[in-house]
């Protein structure tokens, strides 16, 4: 039954500033955010000028205004004194302003009005330019922003006295703290329209890119339960988009996939059924073979001859070897191998093993008497046998078989390293020396190994929990470690 995956529940649900959908929300609130505050800065700048504008035309219609109205076309005698302190006055009416008149210098030059009148000290260059008409200065004084205006009194009567040819000079200090308020007050109503904004446009980007992550999710999950083996996964195809295409050709390769992997299942598998008929067919007459060839060598031998007997009994007893090797390939391959488990002297048993074999002057053992482990005898002997027979097949004595718990305190179970004095591994064939089918001298066609040895001897391993490694020793020869866990049956199979 085909699976079609309708989330990414496998997903760690994890926020993570790396991800593609944290990457994808702070681009698009980086672009809200500099829009925003492009919006907002020249909406500043377009506000600030306006009311600055604003108040800075009326402070000088209104000086304008006042220098037309107070001074009157015909000024008679010795009220040139009055006439100032009147325009002082009309130009004072205004809330934040302070206004003074100084009369021009005998010599023609620009008056200054004494410190202190004015908000703002005005200089002689301000002066001189008002000699020539109305001017303005925006002046900031501590902290708070205001606007100097000078002007000359352009009507003035021309009586015989010099002193009263001379129109007078007027400076005007007005404050522009209010408007500095309300721009104050409109710079805080647009950094919080840009918070909000940015909030938004975060929560906004979150869920925007949650629309198109959702597919990837289920993509990613889907793939991870493709390659862990569930080839009838499917992905569900929603709309017409790019994420729409990718999950079609997904869901076609997955497709092909599974029926590529079935294929190969079930020619593997037709593989190791043939391999084990074959091999259990030819058990039984190599079985009748194996005791007519010694038959025929025993008497072949009585006769002082025999070689030719003596080479086919070999031969067959090897075939009789690879072919039972062939079938135990087989259990392994099909799943059918399975333990028997005993509590194990390993002493005893290794010395069983060696004996069996006629090796046990060959291969010098050492460990405790006493050592117990519950393992499976049977395949702890193949285990032992073959490690020890490739040492003294294509190793150089002296070859050591050591054996004792291992050296971590959690580990528990057996270790057992089989060491010979050879040439070692060679590099070609030290990775893939539990390969099936290989054989330390590869050049040979033909050798006494049937090249399963190894292949079986950790199979057998693997089988119990354990762990079987090949390296090199620091003074030569080829290492074997063997690690069997000490467990009950229940917890190895």
């Amino acid at each position: 039954m085909r699976r079609t995956l309708r989330f990414a529940a496998p997903c760690v649900r994890r926020l993570r500033f790396t991800g593609l959908r944290m990457r994808l929300a702070a681009a698009f609130t980086a672009v809200a955010l500099l829009a925003s505050v492009l919006a907002s800065g020249i909406s500043y700048v377009l506000l600030r000028r306006v009311m600055l504008q604003r108040a800075q035309d009326a402070v000088l219609n209104d000086v304008r205004a006042t220098l037309a109205q107070q001074v009157p076309p015909d000024l008679p005698p010795d009220v040139e004194p009055l006439v100032e302190a009147a325009l002082e006055d009309a130009l004072r009416s205004e809330p934040g302003r302070k206004a003074t008149a100084v009369p021009v210098l005998g010599h023609g030059g620009p008056g200054l009005p004494p410190p202190g009148l004015l908000d703002v000290p005005v200089t002689s260059e301000f002066a001189r330019r008002a000699m020539r008409g109305v001017v303005f200065q925006r002046v900031d004084r501590n902290g708070t922003p205001y606007l100097l205006v000078g002007a000359r009194v352009s009507t003035w009567p021309a009586p015989a006295e010099p002193w009263r040819t001379t129109p007078p000079m007027v400076f005007v200090s007005a404050s522009l703290r209010r408007e500095a308020a309300d721009l104050a007050l409109f710079t805080r109503t647009l950094l919080i329209a840009d918070a909000a904004a940015l909030a938004a446009a975060l929560a906004l980007a979150l869920l925007a890119t949650g629309g198109v992550l959702r597919p990837v999710r289920r993509l990613g999950a889907a793939a991870r339960a493709l390659g862990e083996g569930r080839l009838d996964t499917r992905v569900r195809v929603q709309g017409r988009d790019e994420l729409a295409d990718l999950a079609e050709t997904f869901n076609r390769t997955a497709q092909a996939l599974e029926r590529t992997v079935t294929e190969l299942r079930a020619m593997e598998a037709a593989s190791r059924r043939f391999v084990a008929d074959v091999s259990h067919e030819l058990r039984t007459p190599l079985t009748s073979m194996i005791a007519m060839t010694d038959v025929l060598a025993e008497e072949a031998a009585e006769d002082g001859g025999g070689a030719a007997a003596r080479l086919v009994a070999d031969e067959t007893r090897r075939l009789g070897t690879l072919v039972e090797h062939l079938i135990e390939i087989s259990r392994f391959d099909a799943g059918a191998a399975a333990l028997v488990l005993d509590d194990v002297n390993v002493a005893d048993a290794v010395g069983a093993t060696l004996e069996a074999r006629g090796w046990r002057e060959d291969v010098a053992v050492e460990g405790p008497a006493d050592l117990f482990v519950r393992l499976d005898p049977r395949r702890f002997d193949v285990i032992v046998a073959n490690l020890a027979g490739n040492a003294l097949k294509h190793g150089l004595p002296p070859v050591s078989l050591r054996f004792g718990r291992p050296e971590g305190e959690d580990a528990g179970g057996v270790r057992v390293v089989v060491a010979d004095r050879g040439p070692g591994l060679p590099a070609d064939v030290a990775p893939v020396v539990f390969d099936r089918f290989v054989k330390a001298e590869a050049a040979r066609t033909r050798s006494e190994g049937s090249g399963l040895g190894l292949s079986i001897a950790r199979e057998n391993a693997l089988l119990h929990g354990g762990t079987l490694e090949a390296a090199n020793g620091p003074e030569g020869g080829a290492v074997f470690t063997l690690w069997l866990p000490d467990g009950t049956a229940e917890e190895l199979l």
